[in-house]
Order: structure tokens, then sequence, then C-alpha cells
């Protein structure tokens, strides 16, 4: 597999299927999942509705719709609270589900934002490190992983731990 960080807009990114940092009710938000029911269109929602949630640490698939990938895989990262609810493993649970998924729909490339950095308040240097070595140690078809970062600070925390 190749594992690769990148700085940009994930709605953008042209791979099999893309990460939806959701919320457990899968029917939108802010964030990146804003941007995503966003770019995907009104049909994303509608398909959301029908998979009745998700778990934190659990992931679901939709069609791309309007969007660049072919799908859109749904993952509900943790809410931080200080390192000692769990947390670690339930973002682990993150990465390793998705590309379960992903395996599941036949994708072959897949990006990931930096789930639960945003609102849900993970630190990012801990976020990073959790997402390269989980994907790293996954067993996957996936040929290519891409880590979209929104920020250039993001970027170099992946890097960092690529290069690690």
């Amino acid at each position: 597999m190749r594992l690769e960080a990148v700085w940009g807009d994930i709605t953008a990114e042209a791979v099999d299927a893309i990460v939806n940092a959701a919320n457990s009710s899968l029917l939108g938000g802010g964030g990146v999942d804003g941007a995503i029911h966003d770019a995907a269109g009104p049909e994303l929602v509608e398909a959301c509705r029908l998979l009745g949630g998700c778990r934190t640490g659990d992931a679901k698939a939709t069609p791309g719709f309007r969007l660049a990938s072919r799908w859109v895989i749904h993952t509900v990262g943790p809410v931080w609270r200080g390192g000692t609810a769990g947390e670690p493993e339930l973002l682990a649970s993150c990465y390793r589900r998705s590309l379960e998924v992903a395996d599941e729909l036949g994708a072959r490339s897949v990006a990931f934002p930096a789930i639960s950095t945003g609102v849900y308040g993970y630190p990012a240097e801990d976020a990073a490190r959790i997402a390269v070595d989980t994907v790293r140690a996954a067993p996957t078809s996936v040929e290519l992983v891409r880590l979209v970062a929104f920020n250039a600070a993001t970027l170099r925390l992946y890097e960092r731990f690529l290069n690690a």
C-alpha cells in the first residue's frame, strides 16, 4: 500500500472512496461532514437516512453522488475527553473499519480527513500518529491511502509520522 499526505480539499479527491468524519446521525453537520454533504448534493442525506446512524468507531458507506469519488465512507470519531475514555482505541477503529468497508466495496484508493480533530477536539499530533500507525498496520487490499490535511500544520504532522 502507498500511504501519502497532501494538503487539500477532501471533497475534490479523485479516489474510489473518501472518508467522512461524520456525527452519529450521519445526516450532516459542520466541518468536513458539512462540506462533503454540500458537495455530494441532497441525495447523500437521503442515502444516509437509510443507514440508521452509526456508532463511534464504526463506518458505513453510501454512493458519492456528485463527488469525484464513487463512495463516501462515513465514520464517527470520538469526542476528546482527555484520553482516558477509550478515545485512542475508538479513533484507531475509525481508520480500521473504514478500510474494511473500502475492501468490501472493492475500493483501491481512499482519502481520509483528520478524523476528530475539528470540533471533537482530538489533539492533532496524537490523531496524526494514530492515523499513520493504524493505516500502516491494517490488513487491506486498498492500494493508495491519502491523508488529506486541511492546513499546513496537520500536513507537517502527517509527514513527520510518515517519515519516522
